[in-house]
């Protein structure tokens, strides 16, 4: 209590901003999930399930945001090039762990190449860089596109013709995961009374926090720390900062292959044409949903932003099917509040930097005249 009264009314007022797109959906939440008539259970479990299938995908941002690049939408290349991999697997019949092991195998080089292509491409786009990586994936999403729908049964030999088109050469719309479905959430699957954990997802997801953790003390992390704080006094103290900068985005892109892997199967099915088209805004806006800014990021922000964004997205649709009788209102309204937060997250966060950068100014008028007088 001595520490809340010790707060000055300018600290508070601070800090409730700082969490203020949080505190809207908490109560939006709140509010719906009376309304939604679901059990605690039910609620509970789609939860847990939610979290381990989407926290990987959310913790791939916070590299970029440390090294000052923003929220890397460009992120979907790595879902692209995960989905490329698990169609590999399918087609090559490899079921299980090792159909997973085998799809992150081929992805990941895919992923790498493309995250160094992206990194090129922010680094000559410097202040603009998420909607340059925003551009980007829907580039790619174009050569992706080709790749699967043209090459694959023509160019790239298809061994299997169940998940060929009819035409014999492209991939089906809905690529069936049952051999590879669960296979990393079945592995240490924990039962707390009638709730079911899947604690291997968790692990995974515990592990790339440390490992987020530890590359913060390493070298290369204080240098995207650094990078991100200011980048010509970076420059200055002779760290590389085109080639820093060009990590954190392949980092993330791998990252992003790994974690859409996860995602798909957990779902045991792959939308193979749309699959990876919202994966970033998903990604953003859980993680600017959990308190972070386009400059600032942790992984608190991470877990608390999946936490509400998706119990937010499992109540508001009953819950305006029973308010209103049409589950459509609480399907648009869960759209708007999606792109409603990252709209609100990122016009919050240029205010911030533009008074910031008017208190410097004055700061500066009134130590010159200071100095004058």
């Amino acid at each position: 209590m001595n520490s809340i009264k010790s707060l000055k009314p300018k600290e508070l007022k601070s800090a409730m901003a700082d969490y203020l797109v949080a505190e809207i959906f908490l109560a939006l939440t709140i509010v719906s999930i009376p309304l939604s008539q679901y059990s605690g259970q039910f609620i509970v479990q789609e939860l847990l399930n939610r979290i381990a299938r989407n926290a990987f995908l959310v913790f791939s941002l916070i590299l970029p945001i440390m090294a000052g690049m923003g929220i890397n939408f460009g992120m979907v290349l790595g879902a692209m090039a995960g989905q490329i991999g698990l169609i590999f697997a399918m087609d090559w019949g490899i079921a299980g762990m090792q159909g997973l092991i085998f799809a992150a195998l081929v992805g990941l080089p895919i992923s790498i190449l493309l995250g160094c292509i992206a990194g090129n491409i922010l680094n000559k786009a410097r202040g603009r860089e998420m909607v340059t990586s925003y551009i980007i994936g829907f580039f790619f999403n174009g050569i992706y596109q080709f790749i699967v729908l043209y090459l694959f049964g023509s160019l790239i030999p298809l061994h299997n013709k169940a998940i060929a088109l009819s035409r014999g050469y492209g991939v089906r719309n809905t690529l069936n995961l049952d051999p590879v479905r669960q296979s990393l959430d079945n592995i240490l699957m924990l039962k707390i009374g009638s709730l079911s954990v899947p604690m291997s997802s968790y692990l995974v997801i515990i592990g790339l926090c440390f490992i987020i953790i530890w590359f913060r003390k390493t070298k290369l992390g204080q240098d995207m720390r650094a990078v991100g704080q200011n980048q010509a006094v970076s420059n200055s103290a002779g760290i590389p900062v085109e080639r820093t900068r060009i990590i954190s985005i392949v980092i993330s892109t791998a990252f992003a292959c790994i974690g859409q892997i996860i995602f798909l199967q957990n779902m045991g099915n792959m939308q193979t044409y749309n699959a990876h088209d919202q994966t970033g805004f998903f990604a953003a806006a859980a993680i600017l949903v959990g308190g972070a800014s386009a400059s600032k990021a942790s992984i608190k922000n991470c877990f608390a932003g999946v936490v509400l964004l998706h119990l937010m997205y499992i109540v508001v649709p009953r819950a305006g099917q029973n308010l209103f009788g049409n589950a459509n209102i609480g399907e648009y309204f869960r759209q708007f509040i999606g792109y409603g937060a990252i709209a609100f997250a990122l016009i919050i966060h240029a205010w911030r930097t533009h008074r910031k950068a008017e208190k410097a100014r004055e700061s500066l008028r009134q130590a010159a005249a200071g100095g004058n007088a």
